[in-house]
């Protein structure tokens, strides 16, 4: 099985924001040694909660500092930006690590309306032309001349660069005929809802067309992963994560607590049952439980790689996870 690295640089309690981009960047180097496929920094704006709020910034600093793996968005949020600038920031990133760079797009907004509406410099958002902007994006990086006039009458340079591997992020299975019909990779974001089906991947891998981008279907699936040697140390690391993912379902996002603080946080039934049902979404256990649940979703729906995101609060617990899963998925 293929594994790669999705990173939010997530701001822990007791940390700041400049460190998280910076442990971004070791783990990039580490993974870059284990032998996963590639590294994708996701996109969050108007939190402190996370640092990664220009990817494609912190992909250019990644690929800088490695050799080997891909390096991309996962994803870069298109309803803030032109398709031209997308285009000329990818194929910029192309340029300088031609056969390295990830082009992966998300339909979601990546923050709340206050952001948004400061992103748009107060307009109303553009919501329902997601897919028209990423045709024309992967137009414009393709040397090609798009159909929208808006955009016809230009070029996005650098031109004639390696092109950048191209994805599109989805999480309810509705743009996996979308990925499929313009020849991209599609990224199913399983931590993010759940509900993956093997109906969704398979209308993907039939409806594929091949295209300058990609040649094949391409699939990996996002799952949050808490590992450690035994499954009480798992569980202790996991819990900060968990009860993070309950304060946002309720709008509250804040720093990721200590495995101290969340053993004394105060939790209702309501709320030990909501952690509970969010088990199915945040895969806690040790190396070999966390590898055969890996192994056996690969087998059920048949997607190529999985993307892990693993948020302990500690660093060193944090590379650890990446390093016990390459151990028995990798080697």
């Amino acid at each position: 099985m293929r594994l790669s690295v999705l990173d939010q640089a997530p701001i822990t309690s007791g940390n700041t924001a400049a460190e998280a981009l910076l442990k971004a960047e070791e783990l990039a180097v580490l993974a870059d040694e284990l032998g996963y496929t590639r590294m994708w920094m996701a996109e969050h704006h108007g939190t402190n909660g996370y640092a990664s709020s220009a990817p494609e910034i912190t992909a250019a600093h990644l690929a800088a500092k490695t050799k080997n793996i891909r390096i991309g968005t996962g994803g870069v949020m298109m309803m803030h930006y032109s398709p031209l600038k997308l285009a000329e920031v990818f194929k910029t990133l192309s340029a300088f690590s031609p056969g390295r760079i990830d082009f992966g797009v998300g339909r979601a907004p990546g923050g709340d309306n206050n952001s948004i509406y400061a992103l748009s410099e107060g307009r109303q958002p553009m919501l329902d032309n997601m897919y028209e902007k990423f045709d024309t994006a992967l137009k414009l990086i393709n040397d090609e001349v798009p159909e929208d006039r808006l955009y016809n009458r230009t070029i996005a340079t650098p031109s004639h660069i390696q092109l950048p591997e191209s994805w599109l992020l989805g999480s309810s299975g509705s743009s996996a005929r979308k990925a499929a019909q313009m020849g991209v990779g599609y990224s199913f974001a399983q931590f993010f809802m759940g509900g993956m089906t093997k109906d969704i991947l398979d209308e993907y891998r039939v409806n594929f067309q091949p295209s300058a981008f990609m040649e094949k279907p391409n699939i990996n699936v996002a799952y949050l992963v808490t590992t450690a040697e035994t499954r009480e140390e798992a569980e202790y690391e996991a819990k900060p994560q968990d009860i993070a993912r309950l304060l946002m379902r309720k709008g509250q996002m804040g720093q990721l607590l200590t495995p101290e603080e969340a053993q004394h946080y105060p939790l209702t039934e309501i709320d030990q049952l909501t952690i509970k049902q969010g088990r199915e979404l945040h895969l806690v256990g040790t190396p070999k439980e966390i590898a055969a649940k890996l192994l056996e979703d690969q087998e059920r729906y048949g997607f190529d790689e999985a993307m892990i995101c693993s948020i302990p609060h500690s660093q060193e617990k944090r590379l650890n996870v990446y390093r016990l899963l390459a151990k028995e998925l990798l080697q």
